[in-house]
């Protein structure tokens, strides 16, 4: 919604300047003041937020006539893209078949993992515009905690065994915490990242810095 705002042009930018491979998965519907919303390019529909209620609910839509053209363009690009994950994908593309939206999520999750393309959203965050699609996309393509590779170190144990850490419950509780901050009413706060295990209100873990247990 930004004066000067450009969404194709911005792709165009991340794939010059950055070096980057990016595919997006939506266009914008309008530009500036008269951005209205977005063509969803995976289910091939227009989504238009309602401004009754400043954006929190949207709808599915016809694509504009005016930008079907340019849809089915970018359509074939991200076809294109979740084609080239596999050779059974490929073949299949260019046998002349289509492609589900559950087999094109999936590739292009997959080459999203293997750090072979960027996908792009647009939206407007002052008009609460094509959040919830990014939002949406953060859970069906970016990688879970399930798909980082196990954590190596080494144990607290005198003799610095090797040790790996794997994204699951039921593995033993590390964490790393990154962020200390001091509130007025529950006094110090900590922000840590866990990396396996289960931790609990009043549990009691080692303080690997300190070389102490803390509750």
């Amino acid at each position: 919604d930004r004066m000067g705002a450009n969404f194709l042009k911005v792709v165009g930018q991340i794939k010059t300047r950055l070096g980057a491979n990016p595919v997006p998965l939506q266009l914008a519907i309008g530009a500036e003041e008269g951005f209205t919303g977005v063509i969803d390019l995976v289910k091939m529909k227009a989504i238009n937020w309602n401004e009754a209620d400043a954006g929190v609910t949207f709808e599915y839509e016809d694509i504009p006539a005016e930008m079907q053209d340019l849809a089915d363009e970018w359509h074939q690009n991200l076809i294109e893209s979740a084609a080239e994950a596999s050779e059974e994908l490929m073949e299949k593309y260019l046998g002349g078949e289509e492609l589900s939206e559950q087999e094109i999520k999936s590739a292009l999750r997959q080459r999203v993992l293997n750090n072979e393309i960027i996908l792009v959203t647009c939206g407007s965050a002052f008009k609460n515009k094509g959040v919830q699609a990014m939002l949406d996309a953060v859970v069906d393509y970016l990688p879970s905690p399930i798909d980082v590779p196990a954590i190596n170190g080494i144990l607290d144990d005198g003799k610095d065994t090797p040790a790996e850490r794997h994204a699951s419950d039921e593995e033993p509780f590390s964490a790393l915490a990154f962020k200390i901050a001091t509130d007025p009413f529950v006094g110090n706060l900590t922000f840590f990242r866990v990396y396996s295990g289960v931790v609990n209100s009043g549990d009691t873990i080692l303080n690997s810095v300190k070389a102490a247990r803390e509750r």
